[in-house]
């Protein structure tokens, strides 16, 4: 049986992890997958929130730059789009028998609960897997920085950032086959070497709250259970090691003959 080494843990997960690779929407295959596996962890009793994108919808940023909507504009119809991913997901996730609420940083009432700290930390402590949408319910904010508060806020013990890829790497893996990637990483290493995992905003706070990040590849299936059994995959970033000696990052050598994201 799998002992898993967090208690509470936040769940990233872009837009862009519902569909394929350049796709728009949803692919059910592949939000079932994702759920499939959320489920599987929180049936182990780990309590899980997830905060969700809404690239495979729209991007506030991206829309802004035509010119014509306004930037607080494209960003509230951005967290608009993740409403919409939190209601498929909490829809999935609920077929498999896992309870499942949505709590969103806009007034959506008809749809999803208000976000309110302590009604949430309740819905985790009963073991419901608790959707967190609408990043934190003003412009200007991306859901990486959304993770980072929320994970702060419910006092996780993990912030899980899932990508498409391994882990963080010193260049784009996509165009650089000499990529390389890392194991572990500081905070201050992320910052100052501008690795653009998450933003900046995000990374700080993480900083501040000295919450643990973990970089995996969402992609590769039994990953999400594998990272909560203390398996070590991905780029673990934090402080210091258990020394308080800051962490010298090790590069692994990644031959991008295979697909990374398979």
């Amino acid at each position: 049986m799998t002992h898993p080494r967090y208690r509470r843990v936040l769940l990233k997960i872009s837009g862009e992890g519902l569909c394929q690779e350049g796709g728009f929407g949803f692919d059910m295959a592949e939000l079932t997958t994702i759920a499939r596996q959320i489920a599987e962890v929180a049936q182990l009793g780990v309590q899980v929130a997830v905060v969700i994108g809404g690239g495979n919808f729209i991007r506030g940023e991206t829309l802004a730059k035509s010119g014509e909507i306004q930037r607080s504009t494209a960003d509230y119809m951005g967290m608009l789009a993740t409403v919409i991913n939190a209601m498929a997901l909490q829809e999935v996730l609920e077929h498999l028998g896992r309870p499942t609420r949505v709590a969103s940083a806009l007034n959506v009432i008809q749809v999803a609960e208000p976000f309110i700290r302590r009604k949430v930390l309740r819905h985790l402590e009963k073991g419901r897997v608790v959707v967190l949408a609408a990043g934190v319910g003003n412009p200007f904010f991306t859901t990486d920085t959304c993770a980072a508060l929320r994970a702060t806020e419910l006092q996780a013990d993990v912030l899980l950032k899932a990508t498409k890829v391994d882990g963080v790497y010193d260049s784009d893996p996509k165009k650089n086959p000499n990529a390389k990637c890392y194991t572990e990483l500081t905070y201050r290493q992320v910052i100052t070497d501008n690795l653009r995992v998450m933003d900046m905003t995000a990374i700080s706070l993480a900083m501040e709250s000295k919450i643990p990040i973990i970089v995996f590849n969402l992609k590769k299936s039994g990953n999400v259970m594998r990272v909560i059994s203390g398996e070590p995959i991905g780029t673990l970033i934090t402080h210091a090691d258990g020394n308080g000696q800051p962490l010298k990052a090790r590069m692994i050598a990644e031959s991008l003959s295979h697909n990374p994201g398979a």
